[in-house]
């Protein structure tokens, strides 16, 4: 067979089937491309349909509600000493010791019964610039022991060589002390020794404090002060206060060791999540829309913060606030948690009160998503495939009053938790009816309760007569 006549009549084939409409099995090959083509745009065409789905059951669900952080992974307590060794800290004036040994005696003994699962660092001030220059030693502050696991025996050799030298660079140490510690999911606390106050502000420690507050780092810096100084006390509970820390005069080697100690234990006991930070409105309508999870804000004083939570019926809202006392303050003070429509309707209300001196006050609330009305009901019983939730305000109020010279920003520090259950059942009692029913039981109770009291008076009257 002449191959160009083959292959000319296998053209002609292919021509006739295309323009004569005969109907010819095409080639193996185009069989193959086209089915793969078209397998290829089904595909795609169940992609596309999913993918329109998917868009349109978000559109009618709304806007997502903002989700607390996931548990990470445990991280171990993390804390780091400050140390104050400036000229002062030579001062024989504890138990008739130099302020600086008492201070070496305390951290090896806190080393020694440091938990295995903390991590703690070492850092110091005013301990090597021997010099006058004030700009060159208020930098002077070092790390002598790396947040960690620690290696007790050289931790001690670390702090056995301390001597007392030279300026108080506090605030510059406690920014270096936060950067030492690092951000994580979890609290990390900062315990400052010192006598005496800051010498090289700026940056004032106090401003420092509330910056890193400001900054939601969940850092904790509490205070010991070694001089009974009302300069030294001030700030130094400054500092502590705006940070949610405490402030503590140590008169004594005992009292400076067992407050470290148990400051030290105290990290392990705050070792906690870290809230989620978020930030509250002054209306409803344009409140952050939360789920279940525990959050943190600032509130400024006698300031309303909104949020919002969807609540569906059959479900129960569950939410508490605390509110931490963080700086100076006038008596008479309270915190109120509202649970509102969006209308402005109050549901229920939780609150707590104080007067005096007070680290936290707090306030929770219930709320449940019942369908007691006709509405509500046919809701239930309707084939509808999405009960729409609803939209719950919680409102966060506070009635506090700085005192004079009490800084107003940033504002109160804010923990709020939410939790959305199913509804607890309400115990069974007996039902009286409502309108005409009820009044008509209620008729007929006092008919019979004058008619049994009248037959007891006759027959009393009777009987006193007789005898």
């Amino acid at each position: 067979m002449d191959p160009e006549r083959g292959d000319a009549r296998s053209e002609a084939v292919v021509d006739l089937a295309g323009g004569a409409g005969v109907h010819s099995p095409p080639p193996r090959r185009s069989s193959k491309v086209d089915l793969t083509t078209l397998r290829a745009v089904i595909n795609f065409r169940r992609s596309t349909a999913v993918l329109l789905g998917l868009l349109a059951t978000t559109a009618l669900a709304g806007p997502v509600p903002a989700q607390a952080d996931e548990e990470p992974v445990p991280e171990p307590p993390r804390v780091e000493l400050v140390l104050d060794v400036s000229g002062s800290m030579r001062a024989a004036d504890i138990d008739g010791r130099s302020r600086i040994s008492v201070a070496q005696q305390a951290f090896n003994e806190v080393v020694d019964a440091l938990p295995e699962e903390t991590q703690l660092g070492i850092r110091v001030l005013g301990a090597t610039y021997r010099g006058k220059d004030k700009k060159v030693g208020c930098q002077d502050t070092q790390q002598i022991v790396p947040v960690g696991p620690v290696d007790r025996s050289a931790a001690k050799a670390a702090v056995a060589t301390l001597r007392p030298t030279g300026f108080t660079p506090v605030g510059l140490a406690l920014r270096s002390a936060a950067e030492d510690l690092g951000r994580g999911a979890t609290t990390r606390r900062i315990v400052l020794i010192t006598d005496g106050e800051d010498t090289c502000a700026p940056p004032d420690p106090c401003e420092v404090a509330r910056e890193l507050a400001a900054q939601g780092t969940s850092l904790v810096v509490d205070t010991l002060g070694l001089a009974p100084d009302e300069k030294v006390r001030k700030q130094l509970l400054c500092i502590a206060s705006a940070t949610g820390g405490t402030y503590t005069a140590a008169q004594s080697a005992e009292e400076l060791t067992d407050r470290i100690k148990q400051l030290v234990e105290r990290a392990g006991d705050t070792h906690t999540r870290a809230p989620t930070v978020v930030g509250g409105t002054n209306v409803c309508d344009s409140a952050p829309l939360l789920a279940p999870g525990v959050y943190a804000d600032r509130e400024a004083f006698s300031e309303h913060r909104y949020y919002r939570v969807p609540v569906r019926p059959g479900q129960e809202l569950r939410a508490s606030v605390s509110m931490a006392l963080d700086r100076a303050v006038n008596r008479d003070y309270g915190v109120l948690l509202r649970a509102t429509a969006t209308d402005g309707r109050e549901l229920v209300r939780g609150a707590d009160a104080g007067s005096g001196r007070a680290d936290v006050l707090s306030a929770g609330l219930r709320w449940s998503a019942t369908a007691d009305d006709e509405d509500a009901a046919k809701t239930e019983e309707s084939s509808a495939p999405v009960v729409e939730p609803t939209t719950v305000c919680l409102v966060v109020s506070n009635s506090f009053a700085p005192r004079p010279g009490t800084a107003a920003t940033p504002g109160m520090p804010v923990e709020l938790t939410i939790d959305v259950v199913a509804a607890t059942p309400a115990p069974d009692g007996p039902d009286l009816g409502r309108g005409w029913v009820l009044l008509a039981l209620l008729t007929v109770a006092g008919l019979l309760t004058g008619l049994i009291a009248g037959l007891l008076t006759r027959w009393w009257v009777a009987t006193w007569r007789e005898n």
